[in-house]
């Protein structure tokens, strides 16, 4: 089960839930990917409200592999989620919620 206070949320992806979460590490792949400088740089990128399918695929490749899962980006792109995608935003934005507080 997911401890949202440790930034943790649960998501069902291609039929099978999955814990997400954006730890240091996951933050410092998503600084490297997104070319941020920092993490206020990275927060203020995500509050912009504005992401593409692929910063999609990061952020949930990042959280997946922050809570464990071995998994590459590729297979993220794959992954089928209900809803399709607003399924998908829907996940990111809990995801980011939990990791900056509130909305990101």
């Amino acid at each position: 089960m997911a401890n949202r206070h440790r930034g943790e949320i649960e998501a069902q992806l291609d039929g099978t839930r999955h814990t997400l979460c954006l730890t240091l590490g996951a933050l410092a792949e998503l600084e490297a990917s997104f070319g941020a400088e920092d993490l206020s740089a990275l927060a203020a990128r995500f509050g912009e409200g504005r992401l593409s399918a692929r910063d999609a695929i990061r952020i949930l490749g990042a959280g997946l592999r922050g809570a464990g899962a071995a998994i590459d980006d590729d297979r993220v792109a794959a992954m089928r989620a209900e809803g399709g995608a607003a399924g998908f935003a829907g996940i990111v934005a809990e995801l980011l919620g939990a990791t900056f507080g509130g909305t990101a």
